[in-house]
């Protein structure tokens, strides 16, 4: 992967956005409904929203949700999806370049869907920077790629591990308890409307202290 500057990364993001009038499906990713739905609603961070599905599902299901994402154009479409299911009140959406700034406090849930890149991108730092944002109590939950979807131009591209991806926050294990760590398949369906099976890694933990 070729080096690119933060103001580059942004104008990728954007003209990837600016595409299509509609990247994403506007729904909450499966992996982050089944995680959050039994938890009760506190607090979220949800890092790189995109066009707000996940954001905007948290919202209806009682969270107070702060969003970022570093392209304008998918916060612009998500601030449209929450106004338009009654939820815009529920919701800060923020611009951020998190591998520069990252969003102050604790939460509840801290929530990185996908939170992957074709750029250079220190995801480390930015999964490190996550965890220490969960409260005491609170959880993060880290879904990614475990392989390259069948509609991919990556399809050569080395995904991670969940343990991997795990070890990599170099956590005290005494601190924290894993809830789910593993590379789960599951049925979806590809941007051209046909059915495909996808593999995911999910890492659930929950701190338990600070």
């Amino acid at each position: 992967m070729s080096h690119h500057s933060h103001t580059s990364a942004e104008s990728f993001w954007n003209q990837l956005y600016e595409k299509k009038e509609r990247i994403w499906s506007g729904r909450a990713n499966a992996p982050l409904v089944e995680a959050a739905g039994p938890l009760r609603p506190g607090t979220v961070l949800d890092l790189g929203c995109g066009e707000g599905g996940d954001a905007v599902w948290l919202a209806e299901h009682g969270w107070r949700v702060i969003a970022t994402d570093m392209s304008t154009v998918a916060l612009s479409r998500a601030k449209q999806l929450a106004t338009e299911r009654n939820v815009e009140d529920r919701i800060d959406f923020q611009w951020y370049d998190l591998e520069i700034g990252f969003p102050s406090g604790k939460y509840d849930l801290v929530s990185a869907q996908y939170l992957q890149s074709p750029l250079d991108f220190q995801r480390q730092k930015v999964l490190r920077k996550a965890a220490a944002a969960v409260a005491t109590d609170g959880r993060l939950i880290i879904v990614e790629h475990a392989a390259a979807p069948p509609w991919s131009e990556h399809r050569d591209h080395t995904f991670p591990t969940a343990r991997e991806t795990f070890d990599s926050l170099e956590l005290d294990t005494a601190k924290w308890h894993v809830e789910s760590l593993g590379s789960p398949e599951r049925q979806t369906t590809g941007p051209a409307g046909t059915p495909a099976t996808i593999k995911d890694n999910v890492i659930l933990i929950k701190r338990l202290a600070d």
